[in-house]
């Protein structure tokens, strides 16, 4: 299991990042792919949707293209512009593929148009951002499945058969025919405070409460994304991807 360590400086405040990924016990191959740069704070990760070709190119191509745009983006249309610009890549890159291509993405990036220290969240698909702070973890964003649409509208269960069908029914994703905008949301940095980026591996086979005991035991972001893909190993089966960010 490799562990990927940096740190970075928003608004005159220290950041320590880690990253990890495991193919888990389902898939010969990981459909996750995770960035995390090592000279500016930005850190993506995306889950391919199926497990073949076009899964693959479509996680690929995303976080390049995401990648490549991420150093303009600095401003909320920016940032779409970016995703539109990662929405028509991977489209490309499915022509003549035999299956589905499209994936899900999730990124952090500073922010040094603001004020003070603040980062973007950027959110398209089911993976997604937690925040720890002051000992509660949040939820930042929101699934776009038509399991969360009916669960949060009562029209069935978390735990129903129908949830379970629909969990895996994107409304919005990189590759979409529909080319969706992403959700965006500019958060402010604290002192204490710790960002969690995962694919499904995580959030799906960690529960809510191993996740907040994992965050507020650990002693730094690498022991974090370290225990969190260890756990998804012996849960669960799927891929798993993780990003920790501290700031110190």
């Amino acid at each position: 299991m490799e562990i990927t360590t940096v740190t970075w400086t928003i608004g005159g405040q220290r950041l320590t990042a880690a990253s990890g990924s495991v193919v888990g016990n389902r898939y010969s191959d990981n459909y996750d792919v995770v960035h995390l740069d090592g000279t500016r704070p930005l850190a993506v990760v995306a889950d391919g949707m199926g497990d073949g070709p076009g899964s693959l190119a479509a996680g690929r191509t995303a976080v390049d293209v995401f990648v490549r745009h991420a150093p303009a983006a600095e401003t909320a249309g920016a940032l779409r512009a970016a995703v539109a610009d990662v929405q028509q890549a991977v489209r490309k890159a499915g022509r003549g593929l035999p299956d589905l291509t499209g994936c899900t993405l999730t990124a952090f990036v500073g922010d040094p148009a603001a004020g003070d220290s603040a980062a973007w969240l950027v959110q398209l698909g089911d993976s997604r951002a937690y925040r720890l702070r002051n000992g509660l973890l949040e939820l930042l964003t929101i699934d776009h499945t038509l399991a969360w649409i009916g669960t949060m509208n009562g029209r069935f269960t978390p735990d129903s058969p129908q949830a379970r069908a629909a969990r895996y029914r994107l409304t919005r994703y990189a590759g979409h025919p529909d080319t969706p905008e992403p959700d965006l949301l500019n958060v402010g940095l604290h002192g204490g405070d710790l960002f969690l980026l995962c694919t499904d591996g995580i959030s799906d086979q960690v529960s809510y409460e191993r996740l907040t005991q994992v965050l507020t035991s650990e002693t730094n972001p690498a022991a974090m994304v370290e225990t969190l893909l260890g756990d998804s190993l012996l849960i669960g089966d799927d891929n798993a991807t993780a990003v920790v960010v501290r700031v110190d």
